[in-house]
């Protein structure tokens, strides 16, 4: 039964599909729930270090019950993105109430869309496809691309837009690294091509592919729905993507690599990440909140990712680090001391 504690992933899309069906206040139950109830219920929950051996660690990468509750969050995402162009494009809303189906909407987006294609996008099979879909909905497909090829090199160094830097508010950092992102995926997408000496313009060029797909499903939106239905999964998209560049200012904020004799960037080690071992976080996550062990080997899957004692470890669960984020004053206050001294130093060099 324990293997089955990460449907607790799936409280979120069920939190917003009340809030639908119920309307009124019950539209804002997901933002309710996600950055009130679970941190929390975090503060009264344990946390866990604990890492399973090697022997158990087998057993669980081989069980596909832990590929099937990502899997389904697939037919979820869009399910919700489908009842939310329904809901305001039949029925009479208030603002309050939009707002709040856009706001519940892009968190579904975040947390079970981009997260969970994150996860399958590291996947070495098909299991990629499922991941850019869900990159879709929230209009960030270019992430595979950039992550990829671009973050998991550049972690952690000043080339890196979704690093933040110490001392960075967060809603300064959604602008560098969201235009930084988009930027470096399409240059990081031509080094891909001229490595195996294909030309840029060419049907191998992935995110020509990305922006005409992504054009193709803003179109057919408007075309069954309006430019209504147009205005909201645009406005649910940016809310699901400011997500997922939050969750990225916490899992980087101030951290640096250093530079070896040969002027090269030292390896990315354990200590370039923000880790988290709030068991409710990690369960509603994915375990993304163990980053540092996903960074030393992005391919493991998300069941086994294990706790590293040198990773330098949040004070609190992911939701509660996001909505702490979000009042910068109080993230510096509590985030500043824990960031270690030399990698100030660093930034300021």
């Amino acid at each position: 039964m324990k293997d089955l504690k990460y449907l607790c992933a799936y409280t979120v899309p069920l939190m917003a599909l009340i809030g639908h069906l119920q309307l009124g206040v019950y539209t804002y139950l997901t933002p309710i729930y996600a950055f009130i109830c679970i941190p929390l219920l975090e503060l009264l929950t344990p946390s866990s270090s604990q890492n399973f051996d090697n022997e158990t660690k087998l057993s669980k990468s081989k069980k596909k019950i832990f590929d099937w509750m990502l899997y389904i969050n697939l037919p979820i995402v869009y399910g919700i993105l489908f009842l939310t162009l329904y809901t305001v494009t039949t029925h009479t809303l208030s603002t309050f109430e939009t707002i709040g189906i856009v706001i519940s909407t892009g968190i579904v987006f975040g947390s079970n869309g981009i997260n969970v294609g994150h996860e399958l996008g590291h996947r070495f099979t098909n299991e990629r496809f499922l991941g850019k879909a869900l990159f879709l909905p929230a209009l960030y497909m270019h992430f595979y691309v950039e992550h990829n090829y671009g973050h998991h090199q550049n972690v952690a160094t000043k080339k890196d837009p979704a690093t933040a830097k110490y001392n960075q508010p967060v809603y300064l950092f959604w602008i560098t690294s969201s235009i930084g992102q988009y930027i470096n995926a399409w240059k990081t997408q031509n080094l891909l091509l001229q490595k195996h000496n294909d030309s840029f313009i060419s049907i191998k060029n992935d995110m020509f592919w990305y922006q005409i797909i992504t054009l193709l499903y803003l179109f057919t939106i408007t075309y069954f729905f309006g430019f209504l239905g147009l205005k909201i999964a645009i406005l649910s998209a940016l809310t699901g993507f400011l997500l997922l560049e939050t969750v990225n200012y916490i899992e980087h904020y101030g951290l640096l690599r250093a530079k070896t004799s040969s002027h090269r960037y030292e390896r990315v080690q354990e200590k370039h990440s923000w880790n988290s071992n709030h068991t409710l976080g990690r369960i509603m996550l994915y375990e993304l909140t163990r980053h540092s062990d996903h960074h030393h080997r992005a391919s493991k899957k998300y069941q086994v990712l294990d706790h590293h004692d040198q990773s330098p470890q949040l004070p609190f669960g992911y939701p509660t680090s996001v909505a702490l984020a979000l009042v910068p004053p109080l993230w510096f206050k509590v985030m500043n001391k824990r960031v270690p001294r030399e990698m100030i130093a660093l930034s300021k060099s």
